[in-house]
């Protein structure tokens, strides 16, 4: 069974501070031919369901609580069976938009996922917000990053439960020591790897954005 890792773009809108924006998400889908794994479930459950086709979907894990990663999480998992996996310092941020529904189990950094031929390392990486966390496979030679690393910088720290010196620190010390061909697959936009971003750390620090 060949591991593969699937892109599908959602749209929807992100609300936060009594803000709404539109945005277009990244859903990651990891896995082979008979079991997958979904990296935030952003906006549309009956797209993702339809990319998952007829594969068992095993986990549902969030890089962050933000609305526009887990607004579909709760009907994906009720129509699929999936658990739902977040780290618990985003509970306050999950329970903006579920306050009903907790999230099955927990991330915790360290921790591996082993889920539809796949070994995720669990990074936990605050900042953009404090449960966030990135997801790191070694034998795919990728790291999902959520919110935290984008193509051109770290992600937003400009409201709520967000702080750039710890989002910083978490890039610096969870990320850029990752090999440097290691595929940034991010939550939004295009993708970059470590060694693309590595060099721009301290421009980063100066703009302080």
């Amino acid at each position: 069974m060949t591991v593969r890792i699937e892109r599908l773009v959602t749209s929807g809108q992100f609300s936060l501070d009594g803000g709404t924006w539109d945005v277009e998400n990244n859903v990651w889908i990891v896995g082979d031919e008979r079991k997958v794994i979904v990296i935030d479930a952003a906006h549309d459950a009956d797209a993702i369901i339809a990319a998952v086709d007829d594969r068992e979907l095993t986990a549902i894990v969030c890089t962050h609580a933000h609305n526009d990663h887990v607004n579909a999480a709760p009907e994906l998992a009720a129509r699929t069976g999936a658990t739902i996996w977040l780290h618990p310092d985003d509970l306050p941020l999950w329970k903006m938009t579920h306050p009903d529904r907790d999230p099955d189990r927990h991330l915790l950094d360290g921790q591996v996922i082993e889920a539809a031929g796949t070994d995720l390392t669990v990074l936990h990486t605050p900042g953009h917000a404090p449960g966030a966390v990135c997801l790191y496979d070694r034998g795919l030679g990728a790291v999902f990053t959520g919110d935290t690393l984008f193509r051109g910088g770290p992600g937003a720290t400009g409201r709520s439960y967000s702080h750039f010196p710890t989002i910083i620190e978490s890039i610096r010390d969870k990320l850029l020591t990752l090999p440097p061909e290691t595929k940034v697959l991010t939550g939004h936009g295009d993708s970059t790897t470590i060694g693309a971003e590595a060099p721009h750390l301290e421009e980063w620090i100066r703009r302080g954005h």
